[in-house]
């Protein structure tokens, strides 16, 4: 799999921990950041997925958050 640079700006305090955390773990900065966006789903997937497709249009596209707000205050009061 081939390799890209990526360019990231992180306050300097989060950036030293960052550092710190890598060498405690044994591991290097880029590892770990590898490791972490590998656990975002692909989104391609995730709009194939069974409930998302069950549940896709459902809804009216009329329908905005403050209907929402409105159906909770009915179903649980305040």
């Amino acid at each position: 799999m081939q390799k890209t640079k990526l360019t990231v700006r992180v306050p300097q305090d989060l950036l030293e921990n960052f550092k710190q955390y890598a060498q405690e773990k044994n591991t290097t900065m880029t590892a770990l950041v590898e490791t972490y966006l590998r656990r975002i789903p692909p989104q391609e997937l995730l709009a194939e997925a069974p409930i998302v497709r069950r549940l896709s249009g459902i809804l009216s596209q009329q329908v905005s958050v403050e209907d929402y707000k409105e159906h909770l205050v009915e179903k649980y009061g305040r």
